[in-house]
């Protein structure tokens, strides 16, 4: 592909994703138990909709879509961060073992420390923030090879899973309220889990901005980047730092809703290239597409249950991961 055809589609993506993102929304609004044409969601919207129309829209669909936004925002935005960090496009909160640090922290919290709720994001946030410095650590040497970095994510998680267990099981009379949240879902997100979490997530997707120019040095390597007169660990860090944030966000509120971060930054690199200008904004708006068109089917489409979107992304995700594994050879 020449300079010209490359340059095309990415301009094509830059108009198809963002319109893919309203369309999900809308089908995330309108679509349920109780279905509403495009003619009802808008008389809600102007306050001219049947009072049972608007509590459907406004109390119950629009706060969830916008979480479930912000909340595959994050999660791709950290993924893509992380694979450039660790310039490793296998890299994953949730499969290398980030996500499961803010989320130990996280149920800590509820379970273990209740009094210190209000702090969960960014407690989420320092879990998640020390799991991949620990990662990063243990697959260090003379450089983090993609085999090394996930297994060390695969130890972690397993010894994280371990004592998130341990706790289940110590405090037993307490895990009802916080198995749904393991599973990774959004049911029952309201405007107060919005407000919980937007600080932090729109704080960390602002700063991921600053973050493409960094992201696209290391990719040069360590030795272009110094040379070109930048502090690769000071910025290595920082990029670790924010994608943390981003992380614990979004598991603050959702719970451990995996593998966003390894699928849709990946496509949009099969797509799109390394070039962090595009392959960041990008992963940003189809993270958020994909969790919230991944939320309607799971509580729409299995009827009368509802599937926490956790579990359904884990079933499309699994695959996945393990297509990219055998086509790069690990497999």
């Amino acid at each position: 592909m020449n300079k010209q055809q490359r340059l095309l589609r990415r301009k094509l993506l830059c108009i198809a994703v963002p319109l893919l993102l309203l369309a999900v929304a809308f089908y995330g609004i309108a679509y349920g138990s109780v279905s509403l044409s495009l003619q009802e969601v808008w008389t809600v919207f102007t306050a001219n909709g049947p009072p049972a129309h608007e509590k459907i829209v406004m109390n119950l669909r629009v706060p969830r879509v916008l979480v479930g936004m912000l909340t595959g925002a994050c999660l791709a935005a950290a993924g893509a961060l992380l694979q450039g960090v660790m310039k490793n496009p296998l890299a994953d909160p949730g499969i290398i073992g980030v996500s499961a640090g803010g989320g130990l922290a996280a149920i800590m919290a509820m379970i273990v420390f209740p009094q210190l709720s209000y702090l969960l994001p960014a407690l989420a946030f320092l879990g998640a923030l020390i799991t991949s410095v620990v990662i990063y650590g243990l697959a260090w040497n003379k450089g983090a090879s993609p085999l090394k970095i996930i297994l060390a994510g695969v130890a972690i998680n397993a010894l994280l899973g371990a004592v998130t267990n341990g706790l289940m099981v110590t405090y037993s009379d307490r895990v009802q309220a916080v198995l749904p949240w393991l599973a990774g879902g959004l049911s029952g997100r309201s405007w107060h889990h919005l407000q919980f979490m937007a600080p932090y997530a729109i704080t960390g997707l602002a700063l991921s901005v600053l973050a493409i120019k960094p992201a696209n040095l290391l990719l040069l390597g360590d030795d272009a980047a110094k040379l070109l007169g930048q502090k690769v660990e000071v910025q290595r860090l920082l990029l670790i730092l924010l994608s943390s944030l981003l992380a614990g966000a979004a598991v603050s509120v959702a719970g451990l809703v995996g593998f966003v971060g390894l699928v849709v930054p990946h496509a949009i690199r099969l797509l799109a290239g390394e070039d962090y200008r595009f392959l960041l904004p990008l992963s940003i708006v189809g993270g958020a597409a994909l969790v919230v068109l991944a939320d309607t089917i799971a509580r729409s489409w299995f009827d009368p249950i509802e599937l926490p979107v956790g579990i359904l992304l884990a079933g499309l995700g699994a695959p996945f991961f393990l297509f990219l594994l055998k086509k790069r050879g690990i497999v």
